[in-house]
């Protein structure tokens, strides 16, 4: 008997049709009981995953406050971000306990990017240099005096640098204080939030430091003709500030970047604006 043969003499019900509805019918009753079935499991599962979630108390305070300002564009320590502008104004700043988030806007309306900005770490004592372009109107005094309502800040004063579309200050922090900065767009922000580590034990820095003197142009000019090394200002003791290039482990290391630099600058020994000196590291010079 062929396969063809076989097929012919299949039986067939009378009712043929009927047989075919019910089991479209059942077939649907299943699928409908399948569907409920897991719409059901997801949501039990989101339950006792808001469960969890609420009663862990610090994953809950995180929840709680998650800041609505804009889409992340990246978390740093350090680096840069942004675009080059002109014009653009700090248009609002938030201050929360030891988080400061400031909102960038041009001609009264939030932008959509934040201004380009670089953040520089250093040790020594412990701070943050945060350099802005393209804000003109960048009101500094309002984020000085937001800035120091922060707990965990030591001390916030600006650096004069010769760009008059540009702004620069230093956030000094208290010993052991770590941070993380986060850019947002659209709107445009930027937000530091700032935490209490483990203090370090204090140890010994040598460094190249220039005389004290007021922050002003004189200041500026150095790091104009020392643009190439890796030179900062620091805030010391008596008020004023001095120009500091490294921070060594020795004196050996700070000399010998000493003679570096006068020979790169074509100059007799002794005869540059800088000498080595030896500070604590979680005090000024």
């Amino acid at each position: 008997m062929t396969g063809k043969e076989r097929y012919d003499r299949i039986p067939i019900p009378d009712r043929l049709d009927d047989v075919m509805q019910d089991a479209q019918k059942r077939a649907a009753t299943r699928t409908r009981r399948f569907s409920s079935a897991s719409r059901l499991a997801v949501a039990a599962a989101a339950c006792v995953v808001l469960l969890l979630v609420v009663n862990v108390p610090a994953v809950s305070h995180a929840m709680t406050n998650i800041p609505v300002v804009g889409k992340i564009v990246q978390v740093l320590q350090f680096g840069g971000g942004g675009e080059r502008t002109d014009g653009v104004a700090v248009d609002t700043a938030v201050v929360e306990e030891n988080t400061l988030r400031i909102g960038f806007g041009s001609d009264g309306q939030a932008t959509t990017k934040v201004p380009s900005y670089t953040v520089k770490q250093k040790d020594a004592p412990n701070r943050l240099i945060f350099t802005f372009n393209g804000t003109r109107e960048f009101d500094y005094d309002k984020v000085e005096q937001d800035l120091r309502g922060l707990s965990l800040v030591k001390d916030v004063y600006r650096n004069v640098i010769l760009d008059d579309s540009a702004m620069r200050f230093v956030v000094e922090l208290k010993n052991g204080v770590t941070h993380t900065i986060t850019e947002f767009r659209e709107p445009a922000g930027l937000e530091l939030k700032l935490t209490q580590g483990a203090a370090e034990k204090p140890y010994a820095v040598y460094g190249l430091r220039s005389e004290e003197m007021p922050m002003g142009e004189s200041l500026a000019m150095l790091e104009e003709l020392y643009g190439n090394e890796d030179l900062s200002f620091v805030k010391v003791a008596s008020g004023e500030y001095v120009a500091v290039i490294g921070e060594y482990r020795t004196q050996e290391e700070a000399e010998a970047k000493l003679r570096e630099v006068e020979e790169k600058a074509g100059i007799g020994v002794g005869e540059s604006e800088f000498g080595v000196e030896s500070w604590m590291s979680d005090e000024r010079p």
